[in-house]
């Protein structure tokens, strides 16, 4: 039982060593443990029910400071609400507003880094953070994410979507997500201000009806003999990785990141792991002579893992060094053109079946039945594929125009 007292004074309450509770009136209690520990308690009663309230610590409350609290609680009380309850949706409520007080650019930080693993590369992260410093940081990064609207949305967007619209649309996507994964964080409430369908589809043109599609510039087939010998001679390492580009019809991701120990020159396959392909699958992809060739030569110079280093032994060949070459050669085209220059040859000037030739591409079958049903790489015939590609690239065999598979 809470023991009996006129009321309680500071002395008494710093002095107190006794366990128990030492009533001070309005309901206000304080609570001595076995321990030492002090600690206010406001007791009332609700529905028939007896509840504690703890009103904290008195290293923290002071008496008179704890009578304020019993005081403004006994009034809850007399209005017919539970103080414990009331201060818990207030808590609620002040937790919700600090959550919704995360800005843009905070909540698309966490977004990113929540994930990140699930990517296929670092790269793709830092895609996502370049884009956004650009193009959405500067106009609504700062601001709360629960203040982002239809109205912000298209300021961000705007500005760029009929004059860059390919990256405006990356971006609406992006903000899209990022709002989306607010939304499930409690950092906001209600419908996404960027999502397309139904909405900024309305505002917007399709981006379709905006910009054509832009290929990327390729060399025409019937310059390749040509421009071979001209590349052989470039110096640098952004030649020797356009070269195997160009004779594996690899991208050019798959190039630059490279590695020794996916290549088997005894087997004379190069092995590109699920993680490094774009399909997000394994590719297999035969060595022809001259590649083995190109290989040989790199290997002589071999510094690391890496088949391209850059600046260091660690560090991948620069995604510009390849370009640079090109520049250099002043031809007005783009590495990757050379997978549409190769894909072209095949279909002019060769009998493969179109489907050898997207398996060389590392395409995804279109057609589900037929995916779901061929299960093999048609390695073989891609090899036989390959070499006649050389063969049509380093001008060694001139009558590989009628390649026949």
């Amino acid at each position: 039982m809470p023991k009996k007292a006129v009321g309680l004074t500071a002395r008494k309450v710093e002095t107190i060593r006794t366990p128990g509770l030492f009533a001070d009136g309005n309901g206000l209690y304080l609570q001595v443990t076995a321990t030492g520990a002090k600690t206010w308690i406001f007791r009332y009663s609700i529905g028939g029910k007896r509840r504690d309230m703890g009103l904290g610590s008195t290293t923290v409350v002071s008496l008179a400071q704890a009578r304020d609290k019993a005081v403004e609680a006994k009034k809850v009380v007399a209005a017919g609400t539970d103080p414990l309850e009331a201060r818990k949706a207030q808590e609620a409520a002040q937790a919700l507003e600090a959550a919704r007080a995360v800005t843009f650019k905070e909540c698309a930080a966490s977004y990113i880094e929540s994930m990140q693993a699930g990517w296929k590369s670092a790269k793709h992260g830092a895609q996502w953070t370049s884009t956004l410093e650009t193009y959405a940081y500067p106009l609504i990064g700062s601001l709360p994410i629960n203040a982002i609207d239809t109205n912000l949305v298209l300021k961000v967007l705007e500005p760029i979507w009929t004059t860059k619209t390919e990256t405006a649309s990356r971006v609406r996507g992006r903000i899209e997500s990022i709002l989306d994964y607010a939304k499930v964080r409690g950092h906001r409430s209600g419908e996404n201000p960027a999502r397309w369908r139904g909405h900024l589809d309305h505002i917007l043109p399709a981006k379709n009806d905006v910009v054509k599609v832009e290929h990327h510039a390729a060399l025409h087939y019937a310059s390749m003999p040509s421009f071979w010998p001209k590349l052989q001679v470039q110096d640098g390492m952004g030649a020797r990785a356009l070269e195997l580009a160009i004779l594996t019809a690899t991208r050019t991701s798959e190039v630059l990141g490279a590695k020794w120990s996916e290549v088997d020159t005894e087997r004379r396959v190069w092995i590109i792991p699920p993680e490094r392909m774009k399909p997000g699958v394994e590719h297999r992809v035969p060595l022809t002579e001259p590649t083995l060739a190109l290989l040989r030569k790199m290997g002589a110079i071999r510094r690391g893992e890496l088949v391209f280093t850059g600046q260091t032994k660690d560090r991948p060949l620069s995604n510009m060094a390849m370009n640079m070459t090109l520049r250099r050669m002043k031809l007005d085209v783009t590495p990757h053109g050379f997978r549409s220059t190769f894909r072209t040859w095949v279909a002019e000037k060769t009998h493969f079946p179109d489907d050898v030739a997207e398996a060389a591409l590392s395409h995804t079958q279109g057609n589900k039945v037929v995916a779901a049903y061929q299960r093999g790489d048609l390695f073989e015939k891609r090899r036989l594929l390959m070499q006649a590609w050389a063969q049509f690239v380093t001008g060694l065999d001139e009558e590989t125009e009628q390649a026949d598979g």
